[in-house]
């Protein structure tokens, strides 16, 4: 059992189960609702339960997937594609210990300018 929250505690939630290991997100809408990339781990929806949700608000980011956040906080918690049955899960989110680590980097073709990918892991473009 994993669990997280936003900042103020209006979303909190539990994951049943492992966790994948996590990747990072460099995209633009990723990079714009964060401040910077965006690191989530991957898991099926059912293994979510949200044991507050009072805050929770979801954005149409785009025709096929939606982001979840705190309406109060502003924190980015989640994102979902309309049509899987899996939702990506903000590991800032997470409470430690989450025994996973970073996999792999993401949509590194969009990334910021100011900051280099260094680390080594396998990244992919698009």
């Amino acid at each position: 059992m994993h669990t997280g929250s936003c900042n103020c505690g209006g979303v909190v939630f539990e994951i049943d189960g492992e966790l994948a290991p996590p990747s990072v997100c460099h995209c633009g809408q990723c990079r714009k609702q964060s401040g910077h990339f965006w690191s989530s781990t991957g898991i099926n929806k059912t293994q979510l339960r949200l044991t507050s949700e009072e805050t929770l608000r979801w954005y149409n980011a785009s025709e096929t997937a939606k982001r979840g956040f705190c309406g109060t906080c502003g924190a980015f918690l989640f994102w979902a594609h309309n049509d899987e049955n899996q939702i990506s899960v903000a590991m800032g989110a997470l409470d430690a210990p989450t025994g996973v680590q970073l996999s792999r980097h993401i949509f590194v073709a969009d990334k910021g300018d100011y900051y280099d990918i260094s680390d080594g892991l396998p990244q992919r473009g698009q």
